[in-house]
């Protein structure tokens, strides 16, 4: 088991999804990833639902509040920071946004949302009770964060700045795929939205490790899940597929093939 008990600053660490249907995707996620889920009530009829595996965090979800009403649902990344309010305070300087201020999740962290140059948005999380995932990189729990954006260049500029990633742009045969990294260690990709896509918006996208991708796939798809990317490999990482829950949350399943 990859377990974790703290991240390294500019780490990412934790993903949860906000939904139009948390029971449906309590459901669709418990089945799919192999999972069970904890609920805790947060707030007045708000229930934030721990997904674990083996009793240990790995993701979360919570049903969308009347003020996100016409949202889809989504997907979001947190990247684990020593100082939150030090870094939001950077964030403007870059060409960034601050969408959701430094606030206080009780005793479980501190965290701001921000929007980076080129439309994406991730959450800041400065741990308190709460470090993020327990584990990760095995089958079930979260595996990787991909950013997808019309500018890579200015993404790498404001992501290295502001917390310190290193950064390389590689050759993979006529498209140029982009890893940030903490020390020597990967943390996550980036690509650029190509035309044929359509209309896709700046993200963060979500990898889930899976057993089997395309026993996944199909498994997805039964629990009423849509298939947006056949499963393909990727030289020497793994095989992946792109799904979309019922509810419309886009994510990767992903089996990897030297799991860390």
């Amino acid at each position: 088991m990859t377990e974790f008990k703290s991240y390294p600053h500019g780490t990412f660490c934790w993903v949860d999804l906000a939904t139009t249907d948390a029971a449906g995707a309590k459901k669709f996620y418990t089945e799919l990833l192999g999972v069970s889920f904890v609920d805790i009530p947060v707030s007045e009829g708000m229930v934030y639902t721990m997904l674990q595996k083996n009793g240990k965090n790995t993701a979360a979800l919570y049903q969308q509040d009347p003020g996100q009403q016409g949202m889809p649902p989504y997907w979001a990344s947190y990247v684990s920071v020593d100082n939150v309010d030090a870094v939001a305070g950077k964030v403007a300087e870059l060409g960034g946004t601050v969408v959701m201020p430094v606030m206080d999740v009780m005793d479980s962290g501190r965290m701001a949302v921000i929007q980076d140059p080129t439309g994406a948005m991730v959450g800041l999380w400065q741990p308190g009770n709460h470090i993020g995932a327990d584990i990760c990189n095995e089958p079930g729990s979260l595996s990787w964060n991909e950013l997808m954006t019309h500018d890579p260049d200015k993404a790498a500029e404001f992501y290295t700045k502001l917390l310190g990633w290193g950064h390389s742009a590689n050759d993979m045969g006529g498209m140029v795929y982009h890893v940030f990294t903490v020390g020597e260690r990967s943390n996550a990709g980036m690509m650029k939205i190509q035309p044929e896509w359509g209309e896709v918006p700046p993200n963060w996208a979500v990898y889930f490790a899976v057993e089997n991708c395309d026993a996944a796939v199909e498994r997805a798809t039964a629990l009423g899940g849509k298939l947006q990317m056949p499963p393909s490999d990727a030289a020497g990482v793994g095989r992946f597929a792109i799904l979309q829950d019922p509810q419309g949350a886009y994510f990767y399943v992903i089996q990897l093939f030297n799991p860390e």
